[in-house]
């Protein structure tokens, strides 16, 4: 009879890297250079050769004024908060938040170590499966 295995099949260590999670909280109806800042900060990203991001539009939220803004609220619903977040490395990071500054820009942002990989591929396949880098 089989008995069951116990703990992790695969040394998750190895098979991921190490980076950073960098998160960015805007106010939706915030522009810069004719365009929405959340997009701003995606083409930076893209353009400095993070392999990716999203932006999230929250349904509510308050910052330091602790004006509590929520998306049933007709007239303030284009001031909710858009979070951007990348999974890249630390020095991408850093351009990043140079770009930010160079721009004369004021953004909160986060930055936490965290470990990423891909469940189902070998690490050495990782590039078959991922878009490439742009």
């Amino acid at each position: 009879m089989n008995e069951p295995k116990t703990g992790p099949q695969r040394d998750w260590q190895a098979h991921s890297e190490e980076g950073v999670f960098l998160r960015f909280i805007v106010h939706e109806n915030r522009n810069f250079q004719g365009r929405p800042l959340h997009d701003w900060l995606l083409l930076q990203a893209r353009h400095l050769g993070i392999p990716g991001g999203s932006a999230f539009r929250g349904i509510a939220g308050y910052g330091r004024h602790g004006v509590l803004i929520e998306e049933h609220f007709f007239e303030l619903a284009n001031e909710l908060p858009v979070e951007v977040r990348l999974v890249c490395s630390q020095e991408q990071a850093g351009r990043l938040l140079d770009a930010v500054e160079a721009a004369e820009l004021s953004l909160f942002y986060l930055m936490s170590p965290v470990r990423y990989g891909v469940a189902g591929v070998a690490k050495s396949d990782w590039s078959k499966v991922l878009p490439p880098m742009f």
